[in-house]
């Protein structure tokens, strides 16, 4: 199997990860590095990795000021879960971009948000 590696830039990697697996429910972890973490689902599938802007010289990591952090990009996470990750987004502190509603295109129940570090993050029910 191939799998995709989304990372994204952010300007703290520990408190990202601990606001990404709050919102999704999965186990408190602590990042591999102070410059990367990765975001796994209970069964190790790595779901996202967050890395430090400017560690490492990778050109498109740069820094926060050198990219706009989510222009083009949509984290969207399909959860079992929908009611539950919907409260502990709601207890997160962050207001919802956008509140619960059915989702025309996919005909399921999702919710928007954006993370500590301005990515535009939706939450989508598995089943309707």
């Amino acid at each position: 199997m191939t799998r995709l590696w989304t990372i994204i830039g952010v300007a703290d990697v520990a408190a990202s990860l601990r606001w990404y697996q709050s919102l999704l429910g999965l186990p408190a972890t602590p990042p591999a590095h102070d410059d990367f973490g990765q975001i796994c689902d209970t069964d190790g599938t790595v779901l996202l990795c967050l890395h430090a802007w400017g560690a490492h010289g990778h050109p498109t990591l740069t820094s926060a000021e050198a990219a706009t952090p989510g222009n083009g990009l949509l984290l969207f996470f399909r959860v079992d879960d929908f009611d539950t990750c919907l409260s502990r987004a709601r207890g997160l502190g962050a207001p919802l971009a956008e509140g619960p509603h059915v989702n025309t295109n996919t005909g399921t129940m999702e919710f928007s948000l954006r993370d500590p570090d301005g990515y535009w993050v939706s939450i989508s029910a598995v089943s309707a």
